[in-house]
């Protein structure tokens, strides 16, 4: 499978390529990232949010009959 080339903090837990606009999670903001691998995303999540010197919140969700995770930035 061709997932293309992987930006710096793009995610692919399942092996398929998401992008964040990182940029618009200003500090209370969330956004939920539907996903199989919970436990990969939610490390790939870490990585970028320890790289850009956030602290974050990461919950396993199911919305939308979908299985993902939430993340709010928290500063």
């Amino acid at each position: 499978m061709k997932q293309g080339v992987l930006k710096n903090f793009d995610l692919n837990p399942d092996r398929v390529r998401i992008i964040v606009n990182w940029e618009k999670m200003i500090p209370n903001a969330s956004v939920f990232i539907p996903c199989v691998n919970t436990k990969k995303a939610t490390a790939q999540v870490n990585k970028v949010s320890k790289q850009k010197g956030w602290e974050i919140k990461v919950y396993i969700r199911i919305e939308g009959n979908k299985l993902g995770i939430r993340v709010w930035r928290l500063s």
